[in-house]
């Protein structure tokens, strides 16, 4: 399937954000070397209470905020072993988790607070896939793929009925652009390519 994209047009990929799916990591290396693999944030601190009891997760969320919204990787490092002297004997499972989750969820601390708000999470991707198989679902079939395309279409144009999402939408993503070129500057592409 990445080849494929990359057979279609899709020249460099700055990152990928999953959830521990195996094997993908490599695949991805093999098609864009230079790709970030990164781990969903928010699926790993959501992972993080599932581990522990609700009457601890106040506490929990206190002592994992540090982490995630550490500095730099030693910082982030200094603040897990921290929670894992606090929460460690009682929690393990947790704590496991966040190690093993370590060289995916790294990468994410090396960029500029802007970026870290794009690559937190799949959140976003995972609403507009889920109303895409909502409005699929409710149609059932479809006589031809142009009538699949223009249902997908209509579920896309139906989140900014208005038309003035593009507005808002270029104003919150002129920081996170600025630090993408910064970031990416001999990978972003030429201002003529847009």
């Amino acid at each position: 399937m990445l080849t494929d994209l990359k057979n279609r047009g899709v020249r460099d990929v700055f990152f990928l954000i999953c959830d521990g799916l195996k094997g993908l990591p490599e695949a991805v290396a093999n098609v864009w070397p230079l790709t970030v693999v990164q781990t969903c944030i928010i699926h790993l601190i959501r992972n993080t209470f599932r581990l522990a009891s609700r009457k601890d997760a106040d506490a929990i969320k206190q002592d994992i905020k540090p982490i995630y919204t550490a500095p730099n990787a030693d910082a982030a490092l200094v603040a897990l072993d921290e929670l894992e002297e606090k929460w460690g004997d009682k929690y393990g499972a947790m704590i496991r988790l966040w190690r093993n989750a370590w060289s995916e969820f790294v990468p994410f601390l090396d960029y500029d607070v802007e970026i870290r708000k794009v690559i937190c999470s799949t959140n976003a991707i995972e609403s507009l896939n889920a109303r895409y198989r909502r409005a699929v679902r409710a149609r059932g079939h479809f006589p031809t793929e142009q009538a699949a395309l223009k249902c997908l279409y209509l579920v896309t144009r139906g989140l900014d009925p208005t038309g003035t999402g593009r507005t808002r939408w270029a104003m919150r993503w002129k920081p996170v652009l600025n630090a993408l070129a910064i970031t990416f500057g001999d990978r972003w592409p030429a201002a003529e390519t847009y």
